[in-house]
């Protein structure tokens, strides 16, 4: 599904006017399974913090084995990766974390879409060339899996423990209480990466979600003590170190390999999350500036605003995922009215 320009302002005007609008409920807890990499120590300890912080059951942790922390699995390897965590899940879940930094993508494809969709060789055959279409994408359906045969998944990158868990905390005190915040969306110097501009909501206030959104003609933001979404497009974002996200926020930057995240070429999308956001994106390998291969602006924050997941708000604003890595705190949902 292709949103015109124009679409895409009636989508926000819908997000900022729409005081009816029903909200969603959201992925819930018992929805999710986190799977634990027994050969990391830090993968046990997070994935424990993990399950006590949101109340997911026992029976929702998978445990597998994953030596030597390598960056990308072979399509085969994953196969047999996948074909393990899928033999464990009980009936009902819609959902998968996997609580590890590495591996993140196999072959061309991230770890993430080559779960929920299946290992995409036709793009790596060409990197740069269109994608599949995901039928997820701006969809409502509440049950992904048992829906439309799609578990979500994202990863939590756990190289440092108490950066990982700060990302748990600010996910699960997301779902306290909605603070007066701000989405910020840059047109930046960097043609090249605005290819998404066209997509930035209005500039306008969101009163019945005490959120303001505005749009700045800058390449850095600095100094804004209340962000809940930032998206820019640069290969390298300045001044993170300035900013205070809030807890729940969504920040991505539009670049080439921001899900390469021990990568050096480019900024890693792990930034984010070590500056204070609790959930981003990034391509794992070079997909071009297709529009469709991130994050849609519009669409992530109607969802978001909805009272969705982070998970869902991001996966659901995604046209064409398959390079695409989600990470963070999937269940981080600050606008839903129930969390469990």
């Amino acid at each position: 599904m292709r949103i015109s320009p124009c679409l895409s302002l009636l989508l926000a005007a819908g997000a900022v006017h729409g005081a009816d609008a029903t909200i969603a409920r959201g992925l819930q807890a018992a929805h999710l399974a986190v799977v634990i990499n027994d050969a990391e120590p830090n993968s046990v300890e997070v994935g424990e913090y993990y399950r006590q912080a949101h109340a997911i059951p026992v029976a929702n942790i998978v445990h597998v084995n994953i030596p030597n922390r390598p960056r990308k699995l072979s399509a085969s390897q994953f196969a047999q990766l996948k074909e393990y965590i899928d033999g464990q899940l009980k009936p009902g879940i819609q959902a998968v974390l996997m609580v590890w930094s590495a591996p993140y993508a196999v072959e061309c494809n991230s770890i993430t879409s080559a779960y929920t969709l299946g290992y995409d060789a036709a793009q790596c055959a060409k990197t740069c060339g269109a994608g599949k279409a995901s039928t997820y994408f701006n969809s409502d359906a509440g049950q992904p899996f048992t829906q439309l045969g799609m578990r979500l998944s994202m990863l939590l990158p756990i190289d440092f423990v108490e950066e990982a868990k700060a990302v748990v905390d600010r996910g699960t005190a997301s779902g306290f209480s909605v603070p007066s915040a701000t989405a910020y969306y840059l047109n930046t110097s960097d043609g090249a990466r605005n290819s998404r501009a066209a997509f930035f909501p209005p500039a306008g206030v969101v009163r019945q979600r005490k959120l303001t959104i505005r749009n700045m003609k800058a390449d850095v933001l600095e100094g804004a003590q209340d962000i809940m979404v930032y998206q820019t497009g640069m290969a390298k974002v300045d001044k993170l170190d300035t900013l205070r996200f809030l807890p729940g926020a969504l920040a991505d930057h539009l670049t080439s390999f921001g899900g390469d995240l021990q990568g050096t070429a480019q900024m890693s999308s792990q930034r984010w999350l070590e500056a204070g956001a609790t959930a981003s994106y990034g391509t794992v390998s070079e997909p071009c500036n297709y529009w469709q291969k991130f994050p849609n602006p519009t669409v992530l924050l109607r969802r978001y605003l909805s009272g969705m997941t982070a998970l869902e708000a991001y996966w659901g604003s995604v046209s064409w995922p398959a390079q695409g890595l989600f990470i963070g705190d999937p269940l981080a949902a600050p606008y839903a009215p129930f969390r469990r």
